[in-house]
């Protein structure tokens, strides 16, 4: 599938991405379950560089989720190194393409070298391949899921907002949609207009629960490590495609 298909003024501006499928492909292929998430990082920077090259905004990654703690031990001590060298190794890449890293989520459950290679990464990538900080020169804002939850972040904002109200600096009357969105971790962020899901699983998993209102849903059968660039090209024609009413009636 060839990229003059894609239609710039058509394209989703920010694609959130359900990342499923990594231990049904090391089962398929005889390997353990880590070598499927080994293989799984080869389609994130794929995704990554044809999200950028097609002019995507902003991607957010599903990459660890709050139930994803509870996943064998040795698993999530080998997702979080490859986690940690994903960063390392990726960060030039990053910075020299002008993508911006943001992490969304409860990070200070990982180990402290995790998350120095997570402040290392989104702090270099905040300034640009110019390196030093220009509004609006990234092309890209990839964004990534670590130990978040759909719920868990309805629950940390109403904490907040909670606390804001006993402090008097909001009162209960001046919360609304936008407001209330002002505190999740997607604050500074558009909501999603598409998400995909790998692996032919239809459920959302407890990711951006708020935020998924109205985002267009494509499912495949395709296995995350098997993601290629094709599939997300078909993916993002079959948006581009669909007509968005947001809950309104449009005359024909």
């Amino acid at each position: 599938m060839k990229n003059t298909l894609i239609v710039p003024q058509k394209l989703p501006r920010h694609v959130a991405i359900i990342m499923d499928g990594n231990g049904r492909w090391a089962k398929a292929h005889r390997l353990g379950r880590i070598a499927g998430h080994r293989a799984g990082v080869k389609s994130i920077r794929m995704v990554v560089k044809t999200a950028r090259e097609v002019g995507v905004k902003f991607l957010t990654l599903f990459a660890f989720s709050t139930e994803n703690k509870k996943r064998p031990k040795r698993e999530v001590e080998a997702l979080f190194a490859l986690l940690k060298q994903f960063l390392i190794k990726e960060r030039k890449e990053l910075i020299k393409n002008n993508v911006r890293l943001k992490v969304i989520g409860d990070i200070e459950w990982f180990p402290e070298s995790v998350q120095k290679e997570i402040k290392k990464t989104v702090d270099a990538t905040e300034r640009g391949s110019a390196g030093v900080h220009i509004a609006g020169v990234h092309g890209l804002t990839l964004i990534l899921a670590l130990n978040y939850g759909g719920r868990q972040d309805i629950v940390q904002a109403c904490q907040r907002i909670t606390k804001d109200i006993q402090r008097l600096e909001i009162t209960p009357s001046e919360i609304d949609e936008k407001a209330f969105a002002s505190y999740l971790y997607t604050k500074d962020l558009p909501d999603p207009d598409l998400l995909i899901r790998t692996s032919n699983e239809y459920r959302i998993s407890n990711f951006l629960l708020w935020q998924l209102s109205y985002a267009e849903i494509w499912i495949t059968p395709v296995l995350w490590p098997d993601f290629s660039k094709s599939v997300f090209l078909e993916a993002l024609i079959s948006y581009q495609n669909r007509k968005r009413r947001f809950g309104m009636v449009k005359n024909a």
